[in-house]
């Protein structure tokens, strides 16, 4: 009785919620005070269980794929699509996706999380499965240091029960071995030659300078040992053609999503599917439905403005925004940055100091925006990169960057809520998917 009273406040709360245009998370607030078992209730019944992902980079996008390779293969699989990646988020999902019963028509949950917010989730629901792509500083305002990113990644892995997928190019990640009880651990990595491609944290800029444990002998990653045997291995990728090493053989694919970290994100993906699958997967229904995934919302998002191309990339940490430089070239295309600092943003933003923007000095970024416009405008100036305008207002940068280059493909680099408005406004001038 419980649940069901949970189950029609929260939809209520939720249809009220969407007429006034947002408070995603309010009704799994509203659920949760009123049956706090209300996800195990409804998610212990799936028949395939749980999958939960989480790490710093690639979350989102990740998530979407194994999504999408799943379903490939005939399986029904609930998710939280909006990306609100904490627990009451997910229990919002569950109510837009259920029946009136609270039951939801699924064979498997596939949950992205919050680092910190999955320790309470894996509380209440153990995963059957769980993939830990990365550890980075991002937020640390939150977390106060990486090693606390580190441990919550580490109680996800102790809590899943049945099999778990790590980074094996990611020392920390790969550390987390050691806490796993489950009676399998599976890897995706990389060829040696493309490690320098992939940093970890304690590879970037100044780590040895800072006297970063290790930093030394990680150099650019080339120095590496192999490390354990990894279930699959990016072995090349040029734009979004890959080669995946699997069971031994080469396979290629032509992937829809943009950006090198996501071909990466894919060799996760593709471990993750096949574990959840074990010998009854279909390869070539697998690989079709990988090289369809399109983007995630505002993560290399491709829209049409006037004609032109105007991608979205989300960035929020060094490593994600020195990959995303590397992916997308400057030259053809105008640029535009913004920056905001709100609390889903992280409030602390001297990790722009850590990011490499010369690949932009020669075609300038011609919009920089954001609450914190001025502090990017200023470290693209120590960086020699030519600025056309720093504005604050959103809305006026975007249009401006818009009109003063309506034959040109653009590009604007993100910080989360930051691409959240500027979606909402691409949203008066163009199709964008909306995501409820």
């Amino acid at each position: 009785m419980r649940h069901l009273l949970a189950t029609v406040a929260g939809k209520a709360v939720k249809a009220v919620a969407r007429l006034r245009g947002g408070g995603s998370a309010l009704p799994g607030l509203v659920a949760e005070k009123i049956d706090p078992q209300f996800l195990p209730r409804t998610l212990g019944k799936l028949p395939r269980g749980v999958v939960v992902i989480s790490g710093t980079n690639g979350k989102t996008t990740t998530t979407k794929m194994v999504v999408e390779l799943l379903q490939g293969q005939g399986l029904k699989v609930f998710t939280n699509r909006t990306g609100s990646n904490f627990t009451r988020g997910v229990v919002a999902s569950v109510l837009g996706d259920s029946d009136a019963r609270g039951r939801l028509d699924a064979d498997i949950a596939v949950l992205e999380l919050d680092e910190a917010h999955a320790v309470h989730f894996v509380k209440l629901v153990r995963p059957r499965y769980s993939l830990l792509l990365n550890v980075m500083r991002d937020q640390l305002d939150r977390f106060g240091e990486i090693e606390t990113t580190a441990g919550f990644l580490r109680q996800i892995a102790a809590a899943t029960t049945d099999a778990v997928v790590l980074n094996r190019e990611d020392p920390r990640i790969l550390a987390l071995a050691n806490a796993v009880t489950a009676p399998r651990i599976d890897y995706f990595g990389l060829a040696p030659q493309l490690r320098h491609m992939f940093p970890h944290d304690d590879e970037m800029r100044n780590a040895v300078a800072a006297g970063v444990p290790g930093a030394e002998a990680a150099g650019t990653g080339g120095g590496q040992p192999e490390g354990p045997r990894a279930e699959v291995v990016l072995s090349a990728c040029e734009g979004s053609a890959a080669t995946f090493q699997v069971d031994g053989r080469g396979i290629e694919v032509e992937l829809k999503l943009t950006g090198v970290y996501n071909v990466f994100n894919a060799a996760a993906a593709l471990v993750l599917a096949r574990t959840v699958l074990g010998p009854a997967v279909d390869e070539p229904a697998l690989l079709a439905s990988l090289e369809n995934v399109t983007p995630a919302f505002g993560r290399g998002e491709s829209l049409t403005v006037n004609g032109q191309p105007l991608d979205l990339v989300l960035v929020k940490n060094p490593a994600g925004f020195r990959l995303a430089l590397k992916s997308f070239p400057a030259a053809g295309s105008r640029t535009m940055i913004a920056i905001n600092d709100n609390y889903a943003d992280g409030r602390d933003m001297s990790w722009l100091w850590d990011v490499d923007f010369d690949s932009l000095r020669e075609t300038g970024v011609a919009e920089v925006s954001g609450v914190r416009a001025q502090d990017m405008g200023l470290r693209l100036f120590y960086e020699d990169v030519p600025v056309g305008g720093v504005d604050t207002d959103l809305n006026a940068s975007l249009h401006r960057f818009i009109a003063d280059g309506p034959d040109t493909p653009k590009r604007i680099y993100c910080t989360y809520t930051a691409m959240l408005a500027l979606r909402r406004e691409l949203g008066k001038l163009t199709e964008v998917e909306v995501v409820s």
